[in-house]
């Protein structure tokens, strides 16, 4: 397998942020065993979150692991993470490797089909490591996946190929939104990894 890295792939946003798309970083082989292997493994919950004080449960579901047992706001809601799987610790060093971060939690997204998705947000929970890099795996589904600047409002979009890895580091989050568009053209699941860096002193202990 080639590695890429950050040296020779080009960020993806014109300014305020860095974006670094690498493109598939696993086979074939290693889309379908990984995928199948989170599905049946992963302790999946459906998603919730408080909006103007309403507690609303999502049809997408999530899963946090970690080095350590944490819990952790995320859309407005608190989660306990799981400890790693040995799956989870391949990939978190393969991509620890190509992307040359450090990440000691994951945030695991499954979207059923293109009816569930994720309206615009950025990840600046406080718990997160200041300017952290997240590293975005995708499996399963290919889904268009699109940023947006908070104040100019300009766009960039590109499709998540199975397989394939998405870096945000820098000033990403401070400048630009990002959405997982729905859409009825897409019938099967999707699983995202996020490998993201929790300051463990802002979080939780369980």
């Amino acid at each position: 397998m080639d590695l890429f890295t950050t040296s020779n792939t080009p960020n993806i946003l014109p300014f305020d942020g860095e974006a670094i798309f690498y493109g598939r970083i696993l086979n074939k082989k290693m889309c379908t065993y990984y995928y199948q292997v989170f599905m049946g493994s992963i302790h999946w919950k459906n998603d919730e979150t408080v909006i103007f004080g309403k507690r609303i449960v999502t049809d997408r579901k999530v899963a946090w692991y970690g080095a350590r047992t944490f819990s952790y706001t995320y859309s407005n809601s608190l989660k306990v993470a799981n400890l790693w799987t040995a799956e989870l610790l391949e990939l978190k060093g393969l991509i620890e490797r190509i992307t040359g971060e450090t990440y000691n939690s994951c945030l695991l997204n499954l979207y059923h089909d293109g009816n569930e998705g994720m309206g615009w947000h950025s990840d600046g929970e406080k718990e997160m490591k200041k300017q952290g890099a997240i590293a975005s795996l995708s499996l399963g589904a290919e889904r268009k996946f699109v940023f947006k600047h908070k104040e100019t409002k300009q766009t960039v979009d590109l499709v998540l190929l199975k397989g394939s890895l998405l870096v945000m580091k820098g000033t990403t989050q401070q400048y630009w939104l990002h959405s997982l568009p729905k859409t009825k053209k897409i019938t099967t699941p999707r699983i995202n990894l996020t490998f993201r860096t929790v300051d463990y002193k802002k979080s939780l202990s369980v």
